[in-house]
């Protein structure tokens, strides 16, 4: 049986973000028994000209939006960028989850070929769904989500990697 443009790509996000949301638990409950200002937490980076631990989360989230939407033919939910806690983080993690259950297989099956045209700061990329997907998508959301458990652990919260891979 061959893999479905689906199976490697919503179930995939889905499970990426649930484990972000337990691996953010964990550093918010860490922030309590530390007795840490959690926006300490929400706003750490690994270096002074890194994105911030909400900012990675943001990144993660419209990664995993934006692919999906596209690949279904549609236009990506537009989410503002204004998380500032913890809760925050989760709702946006709860809401992106959320609108990833609403596809269905049949939406994003056979996107493999589908003209995927993503605008950029500075240019517009021409790819198509395939490539996109795994050359692109799913890169960037484990790198931003493996950031944001960095910032975490960096900060002492403690963590694992089979936080990170969830179970």
């Amino acid at each position: 049986m061959s893999l479905s443009m689906y199976q490697a790509s919503v179930p995939v996000f889905i499970r990426a973000l649930s484990n972000l949301t337990a691996i953010l638990k964990k550093g918010e409950a860490h922030a309590q028994a530390k007795k840490i200002d959690p926006a300490v937490l929400v706003n750490a980076r690994l270096y002074p000209d890194m994105f911030s631990l909400v900012k990675q989360v943001q990144i993660a989230s419209d990664n995993a939006k934006g692919c999906a939407a596209r690949l279904a033919g549609q236009e990506p939910p537009s989410f503002p960028d204004n998380e500032q806690s913890f809760a925050d983080l989760y709702a946006r993690l709860d809401k992106t989850i959320a609108y990833l259950k609403t596809l269905k297989p049949a939406q994003i099956d056979g996107s493999e070929e589908r003209a995927i045209e993503l605008k950029m700061r500075d240019r517009t990329l021409h790819l198509k769904g395939q490539g996109y997907l795994l050359d692109r998508v799913l890169p960037n959301l484990f790198f931003h989500a493996v950031t944001a458990y960095a910032i975490l652990r960096h900060n002492g919260v403690e963590i694992g990697k089979g936080d990170f891979l969830g179970s």
